[in-house]
């Protein structure tokens, strides 16, 4: 049996969709997005206390590239992974290991936007140099996918792969704080990913408590910041 221990909006969600385009059976906990997750229980199970950690065969993991790499191993007849000795090995680790830093900038964006609830604590400096280094992140993916090589839909030139929903993931949360405007190819390659039944059947159902109440968060100013 395997059980995701989940959180809306969170990097959570492209295990939640990695799971969903395997099509195998698992249930799913959906934790809120709050001190819950230091409890001594879930600890337990994720001892930093975030999500995802995934129950499998008796065993439990945390931390969403490991996770994403190992059910690709274990489920290899889906081909979502890349295995080595495959032409596309090193492309596939760097593009799926590359969400993480794209998270990490959305993360701190994050931080300022919602987890800060004093104005005081807020930085537009911040906000302004993260935004920008969001966009510098598009354009590593938008150089990828214009580069003039055949059939390249999608980030790895073998086709669609676990990469992609890692990537795709955490571009769903920059969104929130950096547009897509400017990068056509990216933009594309988003709205044909995120079409796919496996990421819409991963959003948050209706009704659901939602990290990001607001479609998009602009970059501070001292006058938003006073607002």
């Amino acid at each position: 049996m395997i059980t995701l221990h989940h959180c809306h909006q969170t990097r959570s969600m492209r295990v939640l969709w990695l799971l969903n385009e395997l099509g195998v059976d698992f249930s799913l906990r959906v934790h809120p997005f709050d001190r819950s997750l230091r409890s001594d229980e879930f600890l337990t199970r994720s001892p930093a206390g975030r999500v995802p950690a995934l129950e499998i065969d008796g065993e439990i993991l945390w931390e969403s590239g490991a996770i994403v790499e190992w059910l690709c191993e274990r489920f290899p007849e889906a081909g979502l992974g890349r295995v080595p000795g495959e032409i596309d090995r090193p492309d596939y680790l760097v593009w799926l290991h590359f969400a993480e830093t794209i998270s990490q900038h959305a993360a701190a964006l994050t931080q300022q936007h919602i987890m800060l609830f004093d104005d005081d604590m807020r930085s537009p400096v911040i906000t302004k140099i993260e935004a920008a280094r969001i966009a510098k992140c598009y354009a590593a993916i938008e150089g990828r996918l214009s580069t003039p090589v055949e059939n390249r839909d999608y980030l790895l030139t073998s086709g669609f792969s676990a990469a992609d929903i890692c990537c795709g993931q955490a571009v769903y949360m920059a969104r929130h704080f950096t547009a897509l405007d400017g990068f056509p190819a990216l933009a594309e390659w988003y709205q044909r990913i995120t079409e796919r039944p496996a990421f819409r059947a991963a959003l948050p159902p209706e009704g659901a408590e939602l990290l990001y109440e607001r479609e998009f968060y602009p970059v501070l100013t001292k006058q938003t910041e006073d607002a």
